[in-house]
């Protein structure tokens, strides 16, 4: 019976894994279609979020599975409960990428991105962080996952920094303020793509300790 479970836990790892990495990729995707005014990478980022979108459908259902037809231990609750939270927010980094994706195929214009801008270092901070904190899970590392919530201050001023820089070019007047007022809205995608994976990463360190500040659980039995 514990063997099946381990077996079943390993493939929920293993899905997880798998959706994390659609997630990375639809952020990618949607990198370079801004910086490469690429329509077709827009396009992908959206397929990828719709695989995304059945891969959290999978993982519930193999969540429910665990939890209602085996007889899990205090951890590995944890483990499953935590999964079933951090399946709702890489579901939200999707949606964030699919957005920014559907701002660049409804723009006439092209954005016009630098590689070494500050929305380009936003999108790479960003794919980082997703990436590490599905590491965090698998390893069960929590030294990694603080790691990951601490780096969210990087996100947050990278944001505050585009965002200046942004309004200051709407108050010149000299480019087409439509376009940077959805060039805002992609920077603050980004930024919500930092906060909900922080929101992983402290479900991480719940998994692995058993104590959620922020929902002010604490489950270590």
């Amino acid at each position: 019976m514990r063997s099946n479970f381990d077996k079943q836990l390993d493939m929920l790892n293993v899905q997880l894994t798998e959706m994390s990495i659609f997630i990375e990729s639809a952020i990618d995707c949607a990198a370079d279609a801004l910086v490469h005014s690429d329509r077709k990478k827009a396009q992908m980022a959206i397929s990828f979020d719709s695989e995304a979108d059945s891969m959290e459908k999978d993982i519930e259902k193999l969540c429910i599975k665990l939890l209602l037809l085996q007889q899990p231990v205090a951890k590995d609750l944890r483990q499953v409960s935590a999964a079933l939270k951090m399946i709702t927010d890489m579901e939200r980094i999707g949606d964030q990428a699919r957005d920014i994706s559907e701002l660049i195929l409804g723009s006439e214009q092209d954005f016009c991105i630098k590689p070494d801008g500050i929305i380009a270092q936003m999108a790479d901070a960003t794919i980082k962080m997703v990436h590490e904190v599905v590491v965090s899970f698998v390893e069960k590392d929590i030294e990694k996952a603080q790691q990951v919530i601490a780096f969210d201050d990087v996100i947050d001023d990278l944001y505050s920094r585009a965002k200046l820089e942004i309004v200051g070019r709407i108050k010149a007047e000299k480019e087409d303020a439509d376009i940077l007022v959805n060039l805002l809205s992609i920077a603050k995608y980004f930024e919500r793509i930092g906060d909900h994976t922080t929101n992983i990463a402290e479900w991480v360190v719940f998994s692995i300790t058993g104590v959620h500040k922020k929902e002010n659980m604490m489950y270590t039995e």
